[in-house]
């Protein structure tokens, strides 16, 4: 293709993952099994959440808008994806591309930032038992997630536009799952320097200082729950930020994975496996994770199925 505008390329052509047939078929069939699980996993979650008096809490609140976008974001990738896996390929128009790679980064990253939030809720809770309520009203809670969509889509907005003034002077084939700023930075023939620099300013606000709150908050809560004279509240204290811990390991450390540590020795496939973690598996582990890990989940689920049974 000859060197164009960004804006005069039609289409690109998402390889997805290459393979014979039978390994086409059997990946296909395993994305959608993924796929339906995490829908109704996130779906149970929400569901129980908005149904449950004992679940109206912030914690709670926080955990749905964790269910909500977690099955955005599959949605923006796992469909298409289908498509691509049976046909070896697929192509995707520069208006779809530009408008998935808009929505995909604006999940991704509010995912970051409401798990930051949801660290901030534990440290108010115990390390501020007595003002939790005063603290983390509805209304603060409503705030918090509505700044940090405001965020989001502000940064994904920025992103995408910058994206959009890439030339290209080569195939416009991208080795990749979807449409995400590496692959689309890698067949550029433009300067990319804008968009390194723009993506390590932007890690900074998105990916450095909440890692950094996140921590900080978990130090002052271990700190607080040693001080608990009682092993029942210290396990009980525990119990209540480990599901938490554990999501933002896998989605922080799959991230660093990708976008900030060197990639140029990995193989595409690599990069292919590591963007299924926190798009595909990310959103399938969480409602599992906060259901088996959470008593008053549990007891949701049973008092529902008590209902209907």
């Amino acid at each position: 293709m000859q060197e164009n505008n960004l804006t005069d390329i039609v289409e690109f052509f998402l390889l997805g993952f290459q393979g014979d047939p039978p390994l086409r078929v059997f990946l296909f069939c395993l994305l959608f099994v993924l796929f339906c699980l995490t829908v109704c996993g996130n779906l149970l979650i929400i569901t129980l959440v908005s149904t449950s008096k004992n679940l109206h809490t912030p914690m709670y609140f926080f955990i749905s808008q964790l269910s909500i976008n977690d099955i955005f974001l599959s949605a923006v990738i796992v469909p298409n994806l289908f498509h691509i896996q049976l046909n070896n390929g697929g192509t995707i128009t520069f208006i779809g591309c530009m408008t998935q790679f808009l929505f995909f980064a604006s999940f991704e990253m509010f995912e970051c930032l409401l798990l930051t939030v949801m660290s901030y809720d534990r440290y108010v809770a115990i390390c501020n038992p007595l003002r939790y309520t005063s603290i983390m009203t509805s209304g603060h809670c409503v705030r918090l997630a509505a700044i940090s969509w405001l965020v989001v889509f502000s940064c994904a907005f920025s992103d995408t536009l910058t994206v959009s003034r890439l030339k290209f002077c080569g195939p416009n084939i991208i080795d990749h799952l979807f449409c995400d700023l590496l692959p689309l930075r890698e067949i550029s023939c433009s300067d990319t320097f804008p968009i390194k620099l723009q993506m390590y300013l932007q890690s900074i606000p998105l990916l450095i200082i909440p890692v950094t709150l996140i921590v900080i908050s978990y130090v002052n809560i271990v700190r607080a729950i040693l001080r608990i004279p009682s092993d029942i509240s210290r396990q009980k204290a525990f119990s209540t930020c480990s599901s938490h811990l554990i999501v933002v390991f896998i989605y922080f450390l799959t991230l660093f994975s990708v976008y900030v540590l060197p990639t140029s020795e990995q193989s595409s496939d690599v990069n292919k496996i590591l963007s299924l973690l926190y798009a595909i598996f990310t959103p399938l582990f969480n409602p599992i994770i906060y259901s088996l890990r959470n008593k008053d989940i549990k007891k949701a689920v049973q008092q529902n199925i008590q209902k209907y049974v």
